[in-house]
C-alpha cells in the first residue's frame, strides 16, 4: 500500500514519469553501494537480531511519511531523503532476511518455504492496493501511510515471537576501519565466487537482466494507469491488484503441487512468458485486457523469482549464503530501481510510457531465449 502511495503522491506532486522513476531509484541508491558490505556482516551476524531492527527503522519512515503528506508538507526532495533512509535500511535488512529463512525451515523445506514467502508478498500486492483505494476515497491519501506504519507493529511481534540459537557476532572486538576491511574483503571474495563461469553465473545473469529490464514497469504502473488506460488512483490500485492475484496464484501452486516439477523446465517457462505477457501488456489500451494480461505478468514473475532464488540458494554454500541474497538484492532491488527505474522513467518521458515498457521486455526476451540456448544446463536443473 506504501509502494502504490509513494508512486502516485509522486506524480501528483511532479506530473511526470521521470520524477516517479526518481522517488524510485533514490532508495535504491543504498542498495547498490552498501548490499554487498552487508551480505559479508550478514554472514558473521545474529541475522534476526538485524532484521528486528531493521523493521523498527522501516515502522519510523513510515510513521514520517504519514505525518508529511497529512499535514500537506509532501514534497519532491522529502519524498526523495525518506525514500533514501528506507533504501539505505532495506540493503541490511534484505540480505538478512532472505538468508534466515533457510535457518527457520531447513534446506528440504526451502521450496515451498520460499514460495509461501512469495505468496504472503503477493497476498500483500492484492490487498494493499484494494485496501489503498478504499483508503484514498474514505480518509485520503495520507492515510495509506498511517495504515503502513500501524502494520509494523504486527511484523515486530512476529520477529520477537521466533527463537533460534543465538549467535556471536564474528566482528565482536573489532573497531570500525577493521570491520570495513574485513567487509570489504570478504565481499570481493563472495562476488569472485558467485560471478566465476557455471550454472550460478547463469542464473544471476537471467536475474540481472530480468530485474533491470522487467523490474521498473511497477514503477511506470501508475503513469500507464492515468496516461495510457485512463484510470485514477482506484484504477492504478486495480492493475497493482492482478499483479498480485497471478502471483499469489503462482505461488500457492509452488508450494504446492509444483514441489515436484522439474525446476529447469518451469524456469525455461518463466523467463520467456514474462516478457512476452509484459511486451503485449504495453500495448494494451482496454482495462480489462490489461488487467488479464497483468494476471499472467504477475504468476510469471513470481514463478520465476522463486525458481530462481530457490536453485540458487541450493548451489551456493552456507557460508557465502548471506554475500548470495546481498547480490540478489543488489541485482533485483538495487539495480533494478536505481538504473531501471530512472531510465524507464527518461525513455517513458521521450517515447511514451508504452514504448518503454514494450522495449525493455524486447531485451528481456532476446537475453533468456540467448541464455537458454547458450546454456542448456539451466533446463536440467
Amino acid at each position: 500500500m506504501q509502494v502504490m502511495a509513494q508512486g502516485w503522491l509522486a506524480l501528483e506532486l511532479s506530473n511526470s514519469a521521470l520524477v516517479v522513476g526518481m522517488v524510485a531509484s533514490v532508495g535504491a541508491l543504498p542498495i547498490l553501494l552498501f548490499s554487498l558490505h552487508a551480505g559479508a556482516l550478514v554472514d558473521r551476524s545474529d541475522r534476526l537480531r538485524i532484521v528486528k531492527i531493521t523493521q523498527a527503522v522501516f515502522l519510523v519512515e513510515a510513521a514520517t511519511f504519514w505525518v508529511v503528506t497529512w499535514s500537506g508538507h509532501a514534497t519532491i526532495p522529502v519524498l526523495l531523503v525518506l525514500a533514501l533512509v528506507g533504501g539505505t535500511c532495506a540493503a541490511i535488512e534484505i540480505p538478512a532476511r532472505q538468508s534466515l529463512i533457510i535457518q527457520l525451515v531447513g534446506r528440504d523445506d526451502l521450496a515451498p518455504a520460499i514460495a509461501l514467502n512469495s505468496s504472503g508478498f503477493n497476498l500483500a500486492r492484492i490487498i494493499g492496493p484494494a485496501l489503498g483505494g478504499l483508503i484514498i476515497h474514505a480518509l485520503g491519501l495520507a492515510w495509506c501511510f498511517g495504515v503502513n506504519a500501524l502494520s509494523y507493529l504486527a511484523v515486530l511481534a512476529g520477529l520477537f515471537m521466533m527463537r533460534l540459537p543465538s549467535v556471536v557476532p564474528g566482528t565482536r572486538g573489532m573497531s570500525v576501519p577493521q570491520v570495513i576491511r574485513e567487509s570489504t574483503t570478504s565481499a570481493m571474495a563472495g562476488v569472485r565466487y558467485l560471478t566465476q563461469p557455471g550454472t550460478v553465473r547463469d542464473l544471476l545473469g537471467l536475474v540481472t537482466v530480468g530485474a533491470v529490464f522487467g523490474g521498473p514497469f511497477i514503477t511506470l504502473m501508475p503513469v500507464m494507469a492515468r496516461d495510457q488506460l485512463g484510470l485514477g488512483a482506484d484504477g492504478y490500485g486495480g492493475l497493482l491488484a492482478s499483479v498480485g492475484v497471478g502471483g499469489l496464484v503462482a505461488a500457492l501452486v509452488l508450494a504446492g503441487p509444483a514441489t515436484h516439477w522439474r525446476k529447469g523446465r518451469v524456469l525455461v517457462i518463466s523467463s520467456i512468458g514474462f516478457p512476452v505477457l509484459l511486451l503485449l501488456f504495453s500495448f494494451a489500451t482496454n482495462v480489462n485486457a490489461a488487467n488479464i494480461l497483468l494476471l499472467g505478468v504477475g504468476c510469471a514473475l513470481i514463478v520465476f523469482n522463486a525458481v530462481t532464488n530457490h536453485a540458487l540458494q541450493l548451489l551456493v554454500p552456507e557460508e557465502y549464503r548471506g554475500r548470495l541474497m546481498a547480490l540478489y538484492s543488489f541485482v533485483v532491488v538495487g539495480l533494478s530501481q536505481f538504473a531501471g527505474s530512472l531510465a524507464a522513467g527518461a525513455v517513458a518521458r521521450l517515447t511514451g510510457v508504452g514504448p518503454a515498457i514494450g522495449g525493455a521486455a524486447a531485451i528481456m526476451l532476446t537475453y533468456a531465449v540467448w541464455t537458454i540456448r547458450r546454456a542448456p544446463e539451466l533446463s536440467e536443473l
